[in-house]
């Protein structure tokens, strides 16, 4: 199949030079954009017969396709269900565990269908899941049924804690935590090697665990060698908070960064969710290492991380470092808008620090492109508009209020647009969202289906403002 997307009013490529392209022209070849340039240069590259479909673009503009890079599918059922007043162990502890434990396969499946239609309809075209608590197998269908391009695993931890809070069970306990890092890391393996490369390639399997006080050093260390041998990658959330960061300090004497670096655990294979309690020469040390970033800024404004404050994130790419941007879950971040990511990235450090010259509009797009792919080992393939890459792209409509008028495309795109303006995403060359809809899914039924199963989840799980702990001493 061989289409042509003519007379874009602009294209931002996020190429190496940040070009934008106005009046431009798309061919896409199948899965692949054959050519990009000016419409008038493509013209004469391609004759019009040589088209099975022509599009106008003529009020459309179009970017790359956005890489979320730390999303957890299996939370979206849990969406404005816990309060917005916990620090971010409590919210893990007290809340998303339980809920987790009244999570089925069948609900984590619902879940991650419904999460991607979210994602499409934001323009996110590729991500990097935590992984499966439940049914990895589902969930790798459901990706390849949505048609997106994506990164999942087989959640895993190894340490329980000494009291076990409410609201956890048995069997939440069975499937979430393993006896021990050798038995996890066997079924990460399995899991890589049954999975990876489904999808005709757009789904990859990682070594994902998670991190922090339920993993030991060992599954830590052990997972992202397991990643390196097996030629993929790993993540896991780390210095998530001050208060993890002091847990560490006092029961380790070391930071977590620090701890990790100490027992050979940074690599370039390692993606760090949120590191937000990061001390200055650990900077240093992610940078030495390759090791990559996701950050979530809505995550961090909702549960009080900091990152505003202490956070290091200018400094970390002032340092060379990859850092993309993620949702994270629905209950954290609050929806799978990364556009919402992009505006917040490109203005927090401008006004924490008092300066109009720190990410911008530019860098704050370039981390939803090309850095999150970057991040992810696909920049080969995605996070730019360049011909050989794939044809992972949005269109707006420039039609639409948001765009009525507009001077600097970029700028527009950041600081004024939102996913109310896109018009189409694409995804290997298909438009999976267009004409107000995805179309690889019956949303409807979709939508009625999540809101019984979430409501179930939640009853289950037993969750309530009035009788569930705000604060928590769990892994102190």
């Amino acid at each position: 199949m061989r289409t042509l997307i003519e007379n874009l009013e602009f294209a931002l490529t996020v190429d190496k030079n940040d070009k934008v392209l106005h009046r431009a022209s798309v061919v896409v070849n199948n899965d692949r954009i054959g050519d990009i340039g000016l419409a008038a240069d493509v013209a004469k590259r391609n004759p019009r017969e040589s088209f099975d479909k022509i599009i106008d673009g003529s009020r459309y503009g179009m970017t790359p396709g956005f890489i979320d890079s730390h999303v957890h599918l299996s939370e979206t059922l849990s969406r404005a269900v816990f309060p917005d007043t916990l620090a971010t162990r409590a919210w893990v502890f007290h809340w998303a565990k339980p809920f987790y434990a009244a999570v089925t396969g069948e609900d984590e499946v619902c879940g991650a269908r419904i999460g991607m239609a979210e994602m499409l309809r934001c323009g996110t075209t590729c991500f990097l899941d935590m992984g499966a608590q439940n049914a990895v197998r589902g969930v790798i269908e459901a990706i390849d049924q949505m048609g997106m391009r994506g990164i999942t695993g087989r959640h895993a931890a190894d340490v329980r804690p000494d009291q076990i809070p409410p609201g956890w069970t048995e069997e939440m306990m069975r499937h979430h935590f393993f006896p021990d890092a050798k038995t996890a890391l066997k079924e990460l393996e399995r899991t890589v090697k049954d999975f990876d490369g489904a999808g005709g390639g757009r789904i990859r399997c990682w070594c994902n665990i998670e991190g922090k006080e339920p993993c030991s050093l060992e599954l830590h260390i052990g997972s992202r060698a397991l990643a390196e041998k097996l030629g993929v990658g790993t993540t896991y959330h780390l210095a998530t908070s001050i208060e993890e960061a002091k847990v560490s300090e006092r029961k380790h004497g070391k930071w977590p960064i620090t701890r990790i670096h100490d027992n050979g655990g940074l690599a370039s294979n390692l993606v760090i969710a949120h590191c937000v309690a990061v001390q200055d020469h650990e900077v240093g040390l992610m940078a030495d290492a390759g090791t990559k970033v996701a950050f979530c800024p809505a995550t961090s404004v909702k549960l009080a991380k900091g990152a505003a404050k202490i956070g290091k994130y200018p400094e970390m790419i002032e340092a060379g470092m990859d850092v993309g941007l993620g949702t994270d879950g629905v209950s954290a971040g609050g929806n799978m808008n990364l556009m919402r990511q992009i505006y917040m990235m490109a203005g927090m450090f401008k006004d924490s620090r008092m300066d109009s010259t720190l990410i911008g509009a530019r860098k704050a797009l370039r981390m939803a492109t090309i850095d999150g792919a970057k991040a992810l080992g696909w920049d080969d393939e995605v996070g730019s508009l360049e011909v050989g890459k794939k044809a992972d792209f949005v269109l707006f409509d420039l039609d639409h209020f948001e765009w009525a008028p507009y001077g600097d495309a970029l700028q527009a795109v950041v600081y004024s647009a939102s996913p109310a303006s896109i018009a189409q995403t694409w995804v290997d060359g298909k438009a999976l969202f267009r004409d107000g809809r995805v179309v690889t899914v019956d949303e409807k039924a979709l939508r009625a289906e999540a809101r019984h199963r979430a409501a179930e989840a939640v009853k289950r799980a037993g969750l309530s403002h009035a009788h569930t702990p705000t604060v928590t001493t769990t892994y102190d």
